[in-house]
């Protein structure tokens, strides 16, 4: 079991939170300072921190992982260095991946069914993109599959990827080893979100089948003035394979 899950971090978690339910998440979980969203694919924490704290407005790139034991023998078996760690939260799993970047694994919970999947009520539509930026592209893309991602699209400056339970995860080229934004995927036309957003006067358009949604860090001068939701792709067709 492997899910995208990233961790977004921000002094404005009711900003977000409207939008993220505008977007089709369900808040799944709502604690203190730390709340966790499902869309139909994949699945986003958001933590507060204080205004100016330099992770406002950052967002870590992270999965989710049904068997952490199991996850770190075979992680490690397919060549990409996996590390039980105990945290205060609870055990976690970090990955080493060879361009020098690291990220975590968290032990996933079940839905209420017992299986892994997301909650009924988000829109199945959606999904969360987990995105690294690596100046080794090639080197990313073979961690992600050791991770047990599946790949989908690759070349020299990205490669991208789906998971078993939900969410994308992306390699993006870079200069220095680092998380990316945070964005979604939508598996079909964006006017809907934009409907849903706009109802939420929330400011958002779409340009060259882009949408861009206001990002509600933006204000404090540290973040993306906008959140991009893609379109999926296509699947090719027998023809053009």
């Amino acid at each position: 079991m492997l899910r995208s899950r990233p961790t977004h971090y921000t002094s404005r978690p009711a900003q977000w939170s409207t939008l993220l339910q505008a977007l089709g998440l369900v808040k799944t979980l709502d604690e203190d300072g730390w709340w966790e969203f499902d869309a139909g694919s994949g699945r986003l924490a958001v933590g507060f921190v204080e205004h100016g704290h330099p992770l406002d407005g950052s967002t870590i790139f992270g999965v989710e992982v049904g068997n952490l034991a199991e996850f770190v023998r075979r992680t490690e078996e397919d060549g990409t260095q996996a590390d039980w760690t105990e945290t205060q939260d609870g055990p976690t799993v970090r990955i080493s991946a060879e361009d020098g970047f690291e990220f975590f694994a968290f032990p996933a919970t079940r839905a209420a069914d017992g299986t892994w999947t997301t909650s009924t009520e988000a829109d199945p539509a959606l999904a969360v993109v987990a995105s690294w930026i690596s100046p080794f592209v090639g080197l990313a893309a073979n961690d992600l599959r050791n991770i047990g991602a599946r790949p989908r699209t690759e070349d020299d400056e990205s490669a991208t990827f789906t998971t078993k339970n939900g969410g994308i995860l992306r390699a993006i080229h870079g200069e220095d080893s680092a998380n990316g934004d945070l964005s979604f995927e939508y598996d079909g036309g964006l006017e809907p979100l934009l409907h849903r957003l706009t109802e939420a006067k929330i400011e958002a358009r779409i340009s060259e089948d882009v949408l861009y949604v206001a990002n509600p860090d933006a204000a404090g001068g540290s973040a993306p003035a906008s959140i991009v939701v893609e379109r999926a792709p296509t699947p090719p067709t027998p023809e053009t394979r």
